[in-house]
């Protein structure tokens, strides 16, 4: 099984979104393997965003996300970058298709809702930002066999 990070952004806890993002994960089959509501630092900000600075919009997303309550959140399942990326949709809520997270509740272009790690490798590096190992709880829903298919000895 896979792990990726997910962050709620300011502007989802603001908008009272929390829930109704989380319950959509739930549905997909994901599993909750961490959880916790916190304000991100700038220094910590920018080590997440690193990849973008000197962009234009680099300063403006450090405001952004420094600017209230993130929640932060740890899925797993079978390819969860992937699924995650696909329920949280373009990166613009304009743009985004009807369905997905940024399609259904998105309408900006600088206010995205969430964040979804985009490779197992930065999935790793920023979950390890964000949470302690021991933050991260190693348990089995007992509705994974109506999710996946265990008999060949790994979800299918």
């Amino acid at each position: 099984m896979e792990r990726t990070l997910v962050m709620l952004k300011p502007d989802a806890v603001h908008r009272h979104l929390v829930g109704r993002l989380i319950a959509r994960f739930e549905d997909k089959g994901l599993k909750i393997v961490a959880l916790k509501m916190a304000r991100i630092d700038r220094a910590t900000a920018e080590q997440h965003y690193a990849e973008h600075e000197g962009k234009d919009f680099y300063e403006p997303l450090l405001r952004f996300v420094t600017a209230g309550p993130t929640v932060f959140m740890v899925l797993e399942g079978k390819g969860a970058v992937a699924v995650v990326r696909g329920l949280m949709g373009s990166t613009f809520g304009p743009d985004a298709a009807p369905g997905t997270l940024r399609g259904d509740f998105g309408v900006s272009k600088r206010f995205n809702l969430v964040h979804g790690s985009d490779s197992p490798e930065a999935a790793k590096k920023e979950i390890a930002l964000f949470f302690d190992e021991k933050d991260l709880l190693d348990w089995d829903p007992v509705t994974w066999p109506w999710h996946y298919d265990f008999s060949t000895g790994e979800a299918v």
